[in-house]
Order: C-alpha cells, then structure tokens, then sequence
C-alpha cells in the first residue's frame, strides 16, 4: 500500500484524510516538524498559564465549566475550519488548561503531590515515546495502527457507557476501583493513551512530508495536545489508585 494512502491515527482529532484534503491549497509554505513542534510547545504553556489560575483558585467552578464549554467549541472549530487552528488552538489550550487546574487541584488535595508526579510521568512518556519513535524501536506498522485504533475506540465505549449509567445511579465499578482489576484497567488505558503519542508522531511525519499547509502545523499540534491531556488525566486516576492501596 502507498505509504501516503495510508495515514491513520488512533487520536479523533486526526484522520486519514485529514493532510490529503488540505494540500491543494498549500500557499504560504509547507508544514514541518519544527514548527509543529513550536507550536505545541507554546500551546502547552498556555495550559499551564491557565491552570495556574484554577489551582490557586480551586472554587471558581464558574471558570471551569466556562473552559468546558470553550473547549468544545473550539475543538469543533479546529476539526472543521483548520485554517482557524492560529486561533481555536491557543483558545483550547487556555479553555483546557482552566479544567485541569481545578481536576489537579482536587486530586492534589487529598493526594498531596499527585500533580507534580503526574506531570512527570506525562512528558518522561512524551520523551521516552519519540525517543523509541525517532530511533526506529518502535515500527509503526499497519497493524499496529489499527490494533492502537481499535483499543482506543474500545476505552471510549466504556467511558460513554458508564458516562450513561451515572444519568441512572450506576456505573461500571472497574473504572474507579484500586482492586488489582481497577489498577490493571487503568496501566491498560495509560498505555493505550502513550501509544496514541506515536501514531501522533507518525501522522505529523508523514504530513510534513506530503507538504501539507503550513497552517496544519496547528492542527497537528492539537492533535498532540489532545492525547497528552488524555494521558495527564489517566495518570492522574492511576496514581490516585495506587496511593488508595498503601
């Protein structure tokens, strides 16, 4: 199969299709890994910035479901107007950086340094991941794409079935358990989270490579952002489910 039909990502943000249909209107440069790079980076800091505001002031649940509500929106807008990611991007970013200030705070305060580790622990992965990318010790096959794909959209039916069940007192107890079942679960989900970066880094590869607009450069930096503040949220649950068990 042609290496440039073949562009796939476990990620919802970014699809097969997503490079090809931009790249006839290519006008002012091409994509590269570097400014993708910047680009993350920057959005990144823009989280931080935000979450700094919702940590130091945990009660203002108004700002939180304002940066929800955002980041929906602005998520939208990416998917479906790329061209806008110079402004929808940095928009998510700060919209998702008020949610996870006040997720992480909550976490922190009954798992005193929770937080810092797992910050860590989320770009320790980034890094080992395009490490092990980078040097070819990874080979990202198309079975291993779709079994990513698969697995990713496997977690996401649990989450939206007991999503569902909590609208009726319920819900699916592994999820939130620290029994050894509840831990394996989560390690699952962290790992499928992790290797959703290396489908990342491969799409954006071959995106760069097939002269994709430069302003694609936004959208795969989205793309990215998403799954490291999936991974970040993971962690969280995990670690929290190991400190249950001391």
């Amino acid at each position: 199969m042609n290496r440039h039909l073949s562009l796939r990502s476990g990620n919802p943000a970014l699809k097969a299709s997503t490079f090809k249909q931009h790249l006839v209107s290519a006008t002012e440069g091409s994509m590269s890994i570097s400014g993708t790079v910047n680009k993350t980076g920057f959005s990144l800091l823009l989280v931080i910035m935000a979450a700094s505001i919702t940590w130091n002031n945990p009660t203002q649940w108004g700002l939180v479901i304002f940066g929800l509500v955002v980041g929906i929106i602005a998520a939208i807008l990416t998917i479906t107007k790329p061209k806008m990611g110079y402004v929808s991007v940095p928009i998510y970013a700060l919209s998702q950086g008020l949610v996870l200030g006040a997720i992480s705070r909550m976490f922190e305060l009954q798992y005193p340094g929770i937080a810092v580790q797992a910050i860590f622990l989320t770009f320790g992965t980034l890094g080992a991941l395009l490490l092990a990318y980078k040097s070819g010790l990874i080979k990202v096959t198309e079975n291993f794409k779709l079994g990513i794909v698969a697995a990713t959209g496997g977690v996401a039916i649990v989450y939206l079935i007991n999503f569902v069940m909590g609208f009726f007192g319920s819900g699916i107890g592994v999820i939130h358990s620290s029994s050894n079942f509840g831990i394996l679960f989560s390690l699952l989900v962290v790992g499928i989270a992790a290797l959703n970066l290396v489908l990342d880094f491969d799409f954006i590869e071959e995106g760069a490579e097939m002269g994709a607009p430069k302003y694609m450069e936004w959208y795969g930096a989205f793309g990215l952002l998403v799954t490291l503040i999936w991974l970040y949220l993971e962690l969280l649950r995990l670690l929290a489910k190991l400190q249950d068990r001391r």
